[in-house]
Parts: C-alpha cells; sequence; structure tokens
C-alpha cells in the first residue's frame, strides 16, 4: 500500500496557501518539484531565488509511505521512500545553504515523525528514513552552527493529513488509542512547533527535535 498526498489534491492545497497569502498582502508562488531529483530540486530553487533573491527558512516536509513487511518490499519501493524523504532533505539544505552562510542566518526546519523513536511494524523504510532524517539534523547542526544557521527538526505524532487517507479505520483507531491524549493530531496541533523554530524566539535552538505528538513517545 502507497500512502501519499495526491498530486491534484497537494497543487490545490498549495494554490490555496498562495492565495491565502496574497489575500493579506503577501508575496507567495507555488511550485511543483520532485525534491528527490537533483536536476528538479535545483530547479526548485533556482525559481525561488528568481522570484525572492533569497531563502531565509526551508521546511523539508516532502514525504511518501508505502506499507509492507520488509521482506515483501521491492528494493525500488524501499530507494523510493529513502529518496524523497532523505535525499529530497539533503538536496533541498544543500541548495540553500551558501547563501544562508553568506548572510550569516537562516532556518532550516526538516520533519521526522515520533515513529523514528518506537519504530513501526510495515513501515521500515519509513522510519528508517526519519530516523536518518534526525541523524542528519544534529550533524548539519554541528556544521553551519558558527554560521548562525539553525538546523532542527520536528517530528509529529499521526497527524490527519491526506497521507492517511489511505490507513483503514481499524488501523487508525488502534493509533488512536496507543496515544495518552487520546485523538490523532489536527495539522494545527503541528504547525506552531514549526513557526516556533522558525522565529527569533528560536533562535538558540540547535539541532533538536519538537515531537507534538499526543505524549506517544516521550523524548
Amino acid at each position: 500500500m502507497v500512502i501519499n498526498h495526491p498530486g491534484a489534491v497537494t497543487a490545490a492545497a498549495a494554490e490555496e496557501v498562495v492565495e491565502g497569502i496574497r489575500g493579506r498582502g503577501g508575496r507567495a508562488v507555488a511550485i511543483a518539484a520532485d525534491v528527490s531529483d537533483e536536476h528538479e530540486a535545483g530547479a526548485l530553487f533556482e525559481a525561488t531565488m528568481a522570484e525572492f533573491s533569497k531563502v531565509n527558512i526551508l521546511v523539508n516536509n516532502a514525504g511518501i509511505a508505502i506499507a509492507s513487511p520488509l521482506h515483501q518490499m521491492s528494493a525500488a519501493d524501499f530507494d523510493r521512500v529513502l529518496a524523497v524523504h532523505l535525499r529530497g532533505t539533503f538536496l533541498m539544505s544543500r541548495a540553500v545553504l551558501p547563501q544562508m552562510l553568506t548572510r550569516g542566518s537562516g532556518r532550516i526546519i526538516n520533519t521526522a515523525s515520533q515513529l523514528a523513536y518506537k519504530g513501526a511494524p510495515g513501515f521500515s523504510a519509513y522510519t528508517a528514513a526519519k530516523g536518518a532524517i534526525l541523524s542528519l539534523t544534529r550533524s548539519l547542526a554541528l556544521e553551519v552552527g558558527p554560521g548562525e544557521v539553525t538546523v532542527n527538526c520536528v517530528a509529529p505524532g499521526a497527524t490527519r493529513t491526506p497521507m492517511l487517507e489511505d490507513v483503514p479505520a481499524e488501523i487508525l483507531e488502534q493509533i488512536r488509542l496507543s496515544i495518552p491524549l487520546g485523538r490523532l493530531a489536527e495539522v494545527a496541533d503541528i504547525v506552531p512547533s514549526y513557526l516556533f523554530l522558525a522565529s527569533e524566539q528560536g533562535r538558540h535552538y540547535q539541532g533538536q527535535c519538537l515531537s507534538p505528538n499526543g505524549g506517544d513517545v516521550f523524548l
């Protein structure tokens, strides 16, 4: 089972965000790209620079999941999951860092998962990718800290997004029951962690991971 954000849904959601920002007097543009592809990731960065001339904040949030026991998973599926999550995070971070380091400021916020800490049967590729993102975040934070660029991570718990639409209801109920707060997160429960790390109030956070997960994992 592939759990993904359908392209049309993602595009419509992106355009809705763009319209909301523009409606409040801001500037915004939606650019489609496969961040696991080096050429497309580079083109995404260049298009952004052409529009805004700099990148202050990068949120690495692209993700897919393929549910399968490890012994039944194809190498292609395993590679694809790691490519979107881990390679995409690497490519986009590499793209934005030179201009951040030149300016002496910038925020990179990566997306992991509470499952990186606890694991999940049938999601070995996904949890491996998220665990690798945690390690990448810490190492990169050590590299670029002297350049006044912060690198941190958010590890959400199970959240009601299109990625969960294909998960059977009985499995979602099992997940809900395992969470001390007794509910899955809404997107609004997760967003404040990103906003904080992107803000001036988060300036002294480096190499850290915030995990709004309802108590599913204690860090």
